[in-house]
């Protein structure tokens, strides 16, 4: 457990979830489900038993460190890597490996995003170290599949080779390819074979191996953070990575790494996962009542309503009548009434950037 690192990527921007996100506080830092916990926290608390909080590297805009400081105070606050542009997950992932190695040499690491939903944590905690173990034996990259559900056309997909599984695991299986999101039609081929999974974003390797293979396939990407080597930990450190991580092709890890690597294997999983990209679809992942409505929050009547998602922040009470298939939705002052079908055009609507 001492050589296990977590690593979560916490950079996004995203303000899909209006008016609860902005761009000053986007969705991984918000209390999307109504719990007392938001998705960055819970994404924390879900590998409280994986590895130890010193172990524990968010990497983050400038903008959000003291957001990330506040809501998880356990870890240590050099842990708390900033990104002085976006740059895409490559990048982002090369700099916190190249960190971490120089701590722990040793080091077997999951890197998750912060914004994601699992309903099952204690499966999720058995697949999560059941990876763990395998790329701890191996030099080996492994990504989570989730067992999709439903024709979705708003994820990548992985294509498994499932004739034969890992010697060493027989819940592991080799990677033929990655699919980008498809069109509908594409996506129900998919879901007719049994052989393609969503792809979750969450990654387990140990750190030689993803270094190794930012050499081979991204060398231009592993020159500019083994050059910089003597500064991990010290005080220039942010000082360097400002001057040199603009430098970085904006790329993702998939393209960079993923894509092109020999020994990649996926884990087909089901623990409840959601990206929760959509208010549809954090009203697919939260409970309803005997109507479909999603309630989350205090003080929430509703009278001939239906298939809607309604979620409050305020001590108000809020009466909802004759709807059906509605987001509505307030906080600090700014009140969402949209047609759930409707929901892409909130930018639109609200003048998001």
């Amino acid at each position: 457990m001492n050589n296990n690192h977590l690593v979560i990527m916490a950079g996004g921007v995203g303000s899909r979830f209006w008016p609860m996100s902005t761009a000053e506080c986007p969705k991984q830092f918000i209390d999307v489900l109504g719990v007392g916990r938001s998705l960055l926290q819970l994404t924390y608390d879900r590998f409280e038993t994986i590895c130890p909080p010193e172990n524990v590297w968010v990497v983050t805009n400038k903008n959000y460190a003291e957001i990330v400081k506040q809501q998880l105070p356990e870890i240590p606050a050099k842990n708390i890597l900033c990104e002085p542009c976006r740059r895409n997950t490559a990048p982002c992932i090369a700099y916190v490996s190249w960190r971490i190695k120089s701590a722990n040499p040793d080091a077997n690491v999951v890197v998750t995003p912060s914004d994601h939903v699992v309903m099952d944590v204690p499966e999720f905690k058995r697949v999560v170290g059941n990876c763990l173990k395998f790329t701890a034996e191996t030099d080996s990259i492994v990504t989570l599949g989730m067992k999709a559900t439903r024709p979705e056309t708003g994820y990548g997909y992985i294509q498994a080779d499932l004739t034969c599984c890992s010697p060493r695991n027989k819940e592991i299986y080799r990677v033929d390819s990655f699919k980008e999101k498809p069109n509908l039609e594409t996506a129900q081929k998919y879901i007719a074979e049994s052989r393609y999974f969503w792809n979750a974003g969450i990654f387990i390797w140990s750190v030689r191996t993803v270094v190794n293979a930012f050499r081979i396939y991204q060398p231009s990407l592993a020159n500019i953070f083994e050059s910089i080597a003597d500064v991990y930990g010290t005080e220039n450190e942010q000082k360097v990575i400002d001057e040199r991580f603009p430098e970085c092709e904006n790329i993702s890890v998939d393209y960079a790494i993923m894509e092109k690597a020999e020994e990649i294997f996926v884990c087909p999983a089901s623990f409840g996962w959601s990206d929760l990209g959509t208010w549809g679809s954090l009203w697919t992942q939260t409970k309803h009542d005997l109507m479909g409505n999603s309630l989350i929050g205090n003080g929430i009547s509703t009278f001939e309503t239906r298939n809607c998602i309604i979620h409050t922040t305020e001590n108000k009470q809020v009466v909802v009548q004759g709807l059906d298939g509605y987001i509505v939705a307030e906080k600090d002052g700014r009140l969402l009434i949209c047609k759930l079908s409707e929901e892409q055009r909130i930018k639109q609507f609200s003048g998001q950037n």
